[in-house]
């Protein structure tokens, strides 16, 4: 069963779906990658996970069926976003589970209100400053001829995916737009912030992904309970890969 409807949060009216809506135990929120849709992020991994739970899968402003608007794009307004779905749909806590983009909005949700999330599952997500630190540096001088960017037919995908859904489809590039300088300048948190995240959190990234193997092991030694996972020959936007995924984070939220 797949139940599809908008929430008035902040300004913007939030699309966000609800799949397996009658499985016991805590809601897994699932969010996806930066100019990607949810099932564009997802899908080759929903038949499973909904199987076993109730998945809730959002599409954060400007992604999907959720329009942009004159609002500022944020990594904390996004967080402030999904935590008053919560509040909307009743959810006092919940598992997390956010691809790139959504890995950083399911961190600032895990550091600004860490009594709603209770596992957390980051894919190729980062922690500490995108420019210096976390990435490559080829990634955010948009260099298009790296293997770690993404290919013709993956772009074509991402575009394919908006205009199916968009209330807008032409809003596509300048969403992009709006939203590349704030995860390319995003400054990440600080020690005494990631600290607060002691929920058990699994940290999945690619060999060749965007961000840094040697940031991917700072971020196992930063948050105070984590697992990582290294994925072997693949990139960024392979990492929801079900062969090797699924299984792991199966055993994960499931422990």
């Amino acid at each position: 069963m797949t139940q599809g409807a908008y929430a008035s949060v902040n300004g913007i009216d939030l699309y966000y779906e609800i799949l397996g809506a009658d499985r016991p135990g805590p809601p897994l929120i699932m969010l996806h990658g930066g100019a990607y849709t949810f099932h564009l992020s997802f899908d080759s991994l929903l038949p499973a996970l909904t199987a076993e739970r109730k998945v809730i899968g959002v599409e954060l402003q400007g992604h999907g069926h959720t329009a942009d608007s004159d609002r500022p794009f944020s990594i904390r307004q996004c967080a402030e976003d999904v935590t008053a779905l919560l509040d909307q749909l009743g959810i006092e806590q919940a598992d997390f589970f956010g691809y790139s983009l959504g890995g950083l909005v399911s961190t600032e949700v895990a550091v600004s209100a860490p009594e709603r999330v209770g596992r957390l599952v980051l894919a190729a997500s980062h922690v500490r400053p995108t420019r210096s630190e976390a990435y490559y540096p080829e990634i955010t001088t948009l260099e298009l001829t790296s293997p770690r960017m993404p290919t013709e037919e993956q772009s074509a995908a991402m575009m394919r995916a908006y205009d199916e859904v968009a209330p807008n489809p032409d809003d596509f590039f300048p969403s992009v737009q709006k939203i590349q300088p704030a995860v390319h300048d995003f400054e990440g948190w600080a020690d005494e912030q990631l600290a607060r995240i002691t929920m058990p959190v699994l940290i999945i990234i690619g060999d060749t992904d965007f961000v840094r193997l040697e940031h991917a092991v700072e971020m196992k030694q930063l948050l105070p309970n984590a697992q990582l996972a290294i994925l072997p020959d693949t990139k960024h936007l392979q990492v929801i890969r079900p062969d090797l995924v699924l299984p792991m984070v199966t055993v994960f939220l499931g422990q």
